[in-house]
């Protein structure tokens, strides 16, 4: 599939929208130390491709035009958990570079955080960054009492970012990969898809799941956008493991080779390329026959495009 003629507009706008609300809600000094500060900025300003938060923005949107109310409105509804849920996955990866986890030294084409700040720094760095999420979601939205449900949408958002950072979500998926990776450890079909439901797809599902809390969406929108994310995780997984072992590490911007050099469990080590290429497409099928089955679109049905068509 194609991503619409206008898909890469879109994705750029909302990628400055993300970026300045990012700038605008962390601490500075001297609120706090001038090098946390520093680092902190340096991994979440880093060049990522805010998936996470742009899908939180688009599923608001699809919700908002579904509804026939404001995708404007709905967005901006909708733009702390977005870059809550960024600080949350930026936090992340920080943690996973760190000697301890994966030991990587290159992260989106510069030298990982502990490389330039120390362990130590890094370390609290990535601390703060998971702290001032929920401070986010706690503060933002501001209630000025036009939506009458405004905090039920909130204490509902925090419950599912929570579940989805912790460790029953990425933390208890990243437990699973270090551990087999530590171990050399195979994995089946089904225990490969449940580590990555779990390592990458949990936040994935988080970030369309907010936004469309935050937009007001009603039971059958919420859980078409939760199955349309659930397919999109995978798809977005899969894709990564493919790119490691046919990518280059000044394109991909971190070490490419890395997972089967560590003997981590991939789906081209299971099922090899060609077949994880058609797993991936049958994820994004999945994903849009999902969304169509409720009526709910907007840029959605593109970010699955864009996801699946990546280079980097």
């Amino acid at each position: 599939m194609t991503s619409t003629p206008d898909v890469g507009a879109w994705l750029d706008t909302r990628r400055r929208e993300v970026d300045e609300a990012l700038a605008r809600c962390l601490p500075s000094p001297p609120a706090c130390p001038d090098r946390v500060a520093e680092a902190m900025r340096y991994s979440l300003f880093a060049g990522g491709k805010r998936l996470r938060p742009i899908l939180a923005l688009a599923a608001a949107e699809a919700v908002a035009q579904h509804d026939r109310g404001s995708p404007d409105a709905a967005r901006a509804l909708a733009l702390p958990a977005a870059c809550a849920i960024e600080l949350i996955h930026t936090y992340s990866l920080v943690h996973d570079d760190l000697p301890a986890m994966d030991d990587d030294t290159l992260r989106r084409g510069r030298p990982t955080n502990h490389v330039v700040f120390g362990e130590g720094l890094a370390i609290l760095a990535g601390d703060a960054l998971l702290t001032e999420a929920f401070a986010l979601l706690a503060r933002e939205p501001a209630d000025d009492g036009r939506i009458a449900d405004l905090a039920a949408r909130k204490l509902r958002t925090i419950a599912v970012v929570a579940d989805a950072a912790g460790a029953c979500g990425m933390v208890g998926g990243q437990a699973i990969d270090l551990d087999a990776a530590g171990r050399g450890a195979s994995f089946d079909a089904d225990g490969l898809r449940a580590m990555h439901a779990k390592k990458t797809g949990a936040l994935i599902r988080a970030a369309a799941a907010t936004g469309a809390i935050m937009a007001g969406a009603d039971a059958p929108a919420l859980d078409a956008i939760a199955k349309y994310s659930a397919e999109l995780g995978l798809a977005f997984q899969i894709v990564d493991d493919i790119l490691d072992v046919e990518g280059a590490s000044a394109d991909l911007g971190k070490t490419a080779g890395k997972d089967a050099a560590a003997g981590k469990p991939t789906y081209p080590a299971v099922y090899g390329l060609d077949a994880s290429r058609r797993l991936a497409a049958e994820c994004v099928a999945r994903a849009l026959a999902a969304l169509d089955a409720a009526a709910i679109a907007g840029q959605l049905p593109a970010i699955a495009g864009w996801v699946i068509e990546r280079t980097s």
